[in-house]
């Protein structure tokens, strides 16, 4: 069984304000099994924000501009 911790659930609303994106393209990831990881309690769908900033953190570009 996957841990799972306890910590503030955000809905899509407010992850998609904290993704900067809108509610339509999290629910077409949930969709086609894309985007950041969710909670699913009955019909409920929420985020954790450690989830999100996983997400953001797998995003990163590394640009050839550092050395």
């Amino acid at each position: 069984m996957q841990d799972v911790s306890v910590e503030r659930l955000l809905d899509e609303r407010s992850a998609a304000s904290v993704l900067s994106c809108s509610v339509a393209l999290m629910r077409k990831w949930r969709l086609f099994r894309e985007g950041p990881v969710y909670v699913k309690i009955g019909r409920l769908v929420r985020y954790r924000q450690s989830d999100l900033n996983a997400f953001l953190e797998s995003h990163l570009v590394a640009t050839g501009g550092v050395r």
